[in-house]
């Protein structure tokens, strides 16, 4: 994700790049985490493992919306089926009808951009692992904390 000249030095910049949602490779493997662990309290998927699994598949979609299904191998493919139940991508399905009158049907892969947004947003993180510091640390400890005894 490039950063507008507008964003320079005032902290992340926004996934929205010109009107379109970028996604970064960063951005996506907190989103994975986020679903993953939101779906699974009692587990938790390792920074690097979300990581390389967000560069996989950055990886077929480039800078398009979305893939056609036939490129995916087996083993892709049930990783794509993964980030479909936690909700990051989704299928879509056209369906033409060929010269000779037979119906043709084309399925293809789209990340959900929004949703992937709005994980990343809520998740309060800077960068993967990194809480964002609180604007005032002391603001939610009671006022007799401050009496000298």
């Amino acid at each position: 994700m490039s950063i507008r000249k507008d964003t320079v030095g005032k902290g992340k910049p926004s996934m929205r790049e010109k009107g379109t949602l970028v996604v970064s490779r960063k951005d996506l493997a907190s989103a994975i985490q986020m679903s993953f662990i939101g779906r699974r309290q009692d587990s938790h998927m390792d920074t690097s493992v979300a990581l390389e699994m967000a560069e996989h598949v950055l990886n077929f979609f480039g800078y398009g919306e979305r893939i056609i299904d036939n490129m995916l191998r087996t083993d892709d493919r049930d990783i794509f089926y993964m980030l479909e139940d936690l909700g990051i991508l989704m299928t879509e399905r056209e369906e033409t009808t060929l010269y000779d009158g037979r119906e043709w049907r084309i399925n293809y892969w789209t990340m959900k951009k929004n949703y992937i947004e709005s994980l990343v947003n809520r998740d309060g993180r800077t960068e993967i692992g990194q809480k964002k510091p609180d604007d005032d640390p002391y603001q939610d400890l009671p006022d007799d904390l401050w009496k000298r005894l």
